[in-house]
Parts: structure tokens; sequence; C-alpha cells
């Protein structure tokens, strides 16, 4: 996988040593669909590069749990934990089919200190998170559950799927989780959005079809 163009921006700048090291210290995991990649308060004992596939990171708390980010191709998951007493401060579950590649989180740190670019790789992405996190936060706190809702299709559209067509794979929980309201709110919200012909919705193919109109839902709800 370390030849992969995906992880090149990672591992391409690592020299020869280096890459061994990592080769020697990771191993390729698959997923089912559910199934727990890592566990929230658990020692972070790996960072896990997204091979394929789709996760969920989430906060949980009693018996909710709020979507905090989608993991894709291409993305990590467990940077934030390196050093955070060493756990993990979310808990992360495949969507459907997905493979990962668990690299020892002392490798990845070792790599931090003794690489400029490796180490200039992860305050970028780290940084990206928080601006991420900081846009959720707003939409969360400060929006209608209508403006909600839009902006997570929004979010599926232009930041996951890159396209205004296409399979969710998530279930109406998921959408709820990741928008902060109950389960029969998001359904309801999404329905009326589809019957005011702004998406279409069959089955979990979703499809938008006035992206204006729904940039204006996630503005003034």
């Amino acid at each position: 996988m370390l030849e992969d163009n995906l992880f090149t921006k990672w591992f391409g700048q690592l020299t020869d040593e280096q890459v061994d090291m990592v080769k020697n210290n990771s191993v390729v995991l698959n997923y089912n669909k559910a199934e727990m990649i890592c566990k929230q308060g658990a020692f972070a004992s790996n960072v896990y590069f997204v091979e394929n596939g789709m996760m969920k990171a989430y906060k949980e708390y009693k018996e909710n749990n709020l979507i905090m980010r989608f993991v894709k191709k291409g993305e990590i998951i467990g940077l934030s934990s390196l050093y955070n007493r060493g756990t993990y401060l979310y808990s992360v579950a495949s969507v459907g089919l997905s493979s990962v590649m668990a690299v020892t989180a002392d490798v990845i740190k070792q790599l931090i200190r003794e690489n400029p670019d490796f180490a200039e790789m992860v305050i970028t992405t780290l940084n990206q998170m928080t601006i991420d996190e900081h846009e959720r936060a707003i939409s969360l706190t400060q929006k209608q559950l209508n403006g909600r809702i839009a902006d997570a299709v929004l979010h599926f559209a232009n930041k996951i799927h890159h396209s205004d067509e296409f399979n969710m794979q998530l279930t109406r929980r998921d959408v709820a989780d990741f928008c902060a309201m109950s389960t029969e709110s998001a359904i309801r919200i999404l329905k009326e959005l589809h019957n005011d012909k702004i998406i279409n919705i069959d089955g979990k193919d979703l499809k938008i079809i006035s992206k204006q109109l729904l940039e204006n839902v996630s503005e003034f709800g």
C-alpha cells in the first residue's frame, strides 16, 4: 500500500529506512459493516490509514452518539489521539466493507520527530480537522434542524462523494447522529426536501435536484 498514490503524500518523502520501519510495523485489516475499528477511551496503540471504504468517527455519551466526521479512502484515523494521554478521543466504526493499514503509534511519533516533511503533513492535517470541527460546531449550534440536514447533504456531496448524485450508504440514524437530532426528525426533513423537489431520494440513493435551493435551506433554515 505504501506505493499507492493516495499515500504518496505521507510516505513519499520518507527515507528508505523509514519506509522499511513503517512496513515492518504495520498490518492491513479488513472490516465488515458496522464493525468497530477503535474504541473511545482505549489505548491508542495504532494510527489507521484508510485503504478502502468509509468509516464514521463518533463521540459516545451515555446512550447517544454524535458523529464527528466521516473518514474516507486516503484519510487517517487516530492522529489527534497520539498526544492525548495515549487514548482514542472517539470511536470509529466501518460504514460498509472497508480496509485500513494499521501502523504502530510509536512509529508515527518517531517519524514526526525525525522527518520535518512528515511532521508538516501531520500539522496540516490536524489544522484542517480543527477547521472542519469549527464549521460543524456552527452548524450544530447556530442552525435550525432543516439547516443542519441541508448542511449534511451538501457535506456528503461536496466533501465525501464529490458528486451531486450518490449512494449515502448511511442509515437514517447515522444521518441523525451527524446532525445532532432524533432519527424521526431527520427522516421528516429529508422527506420534506424530497417532496419540495430539492433532492430526490430512492432508498439510499440521493440526488440533489436544486443545489441553490439546498444552499438556501442551509443558510436560512
